[in-house]
């Protein structure tokens, strides 16, 4: 008998090998990506029981989270005390079992996120996990992708597999154009704000609709990014046109004669969701952060509300009632696996053309990449970010979390395109402020928080 089905169940069906328990089911893993900071841990692990990797051709290691981002690095430079030694670890680890590794060194590095669509390792249809939140990322590219903990990672080395529990499903549907000036980040922040941080708790997300159709693949990997924010096990949009020929030609993708296939990944039109939520993103303004979690956002020209926690208030050192754009800023960073691809850097480009960052701004761009670094390059866009006084950094997720090494000086309030603006993010008493790329370049050229259209009126 025929059942309507989502596209998220579509997947997890493809890849569900058993029923594990009355709750769980065991999932058959296509890929599993592992990075520096902890992949080596997990292969350390599984090496030490004296088990083997059950197909190393499925598993990726990428040097990213702690490698530094300054410019000339050797291969073994990294942002943390002592983290040298996890590079050399995993790098050694990967070679002596077999795995593909993407070094510190290798034109393909950058961070995991962004390599694994430039590289066709993330394609639709596939199963992918990683020991990192954000591998929910990967669904805009219609994945079933979601982020694991290291001993999960250790489980899917030895048998290819994992158990989970399938999560409830929910609609996101967005129809409409987008205000000029907004992005794929402004829903993002749009969501959290009115949904709650929580808001995605146990479920699996879809985004559809108009908006969602017309976005390009890089706007749609930025949107499915921040359901890590939402709480949520993933997100998944449905591959179109688009997809196949973000895709098309990449080292890792799949065969071209299997593309017409992959457009049937969609959800059936009749299936059911626990849960729709409809939004006309004519409603959604450029947002940015004022407190201590993604939720914590507003429109660009509102007040900070009544409601506010006290302490956020006090560690961010603002008021009930305050307008962001009164806000001076000392730091400014570019990049992350949320903002780090080529068309983030050109709408910051665009902003900072023909200006300069202003006095005791410390301004740092770092390329998702070494193939968004070169595509940048090539285009001149460096030149414009280091004309402007912005650092150029080596490919990496840099500034976007605290390693233990360079980062930005205490108390420093900083304008980031980041995902994440906990309490010490960015370095101890760090005070970050979540926007888009380009709001991030017209702040840092402002001094203060700003739109690019606010710096015609200074």
């Amino acid at each position: 008998m025929y059942t309507a089905s989502t596209l998220f169940t579509k997947l997890w069906n493809a890849h569900r090998i058993a029923k594990y328990s009355d709750k769980d089911d065991l999932i058959a893993i296509d890929r599993l990506l592992l990075h520096e900071r902890t992949g080596g841990v997990a292969l350390q692990s599984l090496t030490d029981k004296g088990h083997t990797v059950f197909d190393p051709n499925r598993v990726f290691a990428i040097m990213d989270h702690i490698v530094s981002f300054i410019p000339g690095r050797g291969d073994n430079d990294a942002r943390s005390p002592g983290g040298d030694s996890f590079i050399r670890q995993t790098r050694s680890l990967a070679k002596s079992l077999n795995i593909n590794l993407i070094d510190t060194n290798y034109n393909e590095q950058g961070i995991v996120h962004v390599v694994s669509p430039e590289q066709g390792i993330a394609a639709p249809g596939l199963s992918i996990v990683c020991p990192d939140s954000h591998t929910c990322s990967l669904g805009a590219l219609g994945v079933l992708a979601w982020g694991i903990g290291s001993s999960d990672a250790e489980h899917v080395l030895a048998t290819s597999s994992i158990r989970v529990r399938k999560p409830k499903q929910m609609l996101i549907r967005l129809s409409g154009r987008l205000r000029e000036g907004c992005n794929a980040k402004d829903i993002a922040l749009y969501l959290i704000a009115k949904y709650g941080a929580k808001g995605g708790r146990d479920f699996a997300v879809e985004f559809a609709g108009e908006t969602i159709d017309a976005f390009s693949v890089e706007e749609r990997l930025t949107l499915c990014n921040m359901s890590a924010e939402f709480a949520a096990f993933t997100s998944v949009i449905a591959p179109d046109k688009k997809t196949l020929e973000f895709i098309k030609g990449k080292p890792f993708s799949p065969p071209k004669e299997s593309f017409e296939e992959l457009l049937n990944l969609r959800t059936d039109e009749i299936a059911e969701f626990d849960r729709t939520l409809d939004i006309d993103v004519k409603q959604i303004y450029p947002h940015v952060s004022w407190g201590t979690s993604p939720e914590d956002a507003i429109p660009i020209d509102s007040r900070i509300p009544e409601d506010a926690n006290l302490r956020t208030l006090k560690y961010m050192d603002v008021k009930i009632g305050q307008s962001l754009k009164s806000l001076s800023i000392g730091g400014a960073f570019i990049g992350s696996c949320t903002n780090g691809r080529l068309s983030d850097l050109q709408s910051a480009a665009k902003v900072l053309e023909h200006r300069t960052v202003a006095k005791g701004v410390m301004a740092v761009c770092v390329p998702g990449s070494q193939k968004v670094k070169r595509e940048a390059e090539s285009l001149g866009i460096d030149r414009i970010f280091k004309t402007a006084g912005f650092e150029w950094g080596e490919p990496g997720c840099a500034m976007c979390f605290y390693a233990g090494g360079d980062t930005f000086e205490p108390n420093t309030r900083v304008i980031s395109s980041t995902n994440r603006n906990f309490e010490g993010r960015q370095g101890p008493k760090v005070r970050t402020h979540l926007a888009s790329p380009a709001i991030v370049a017209s702040s840092a050229v402002a001094g203060k928080i700003c739109t690019p259209e606010d710096l015609t009126t200074f």
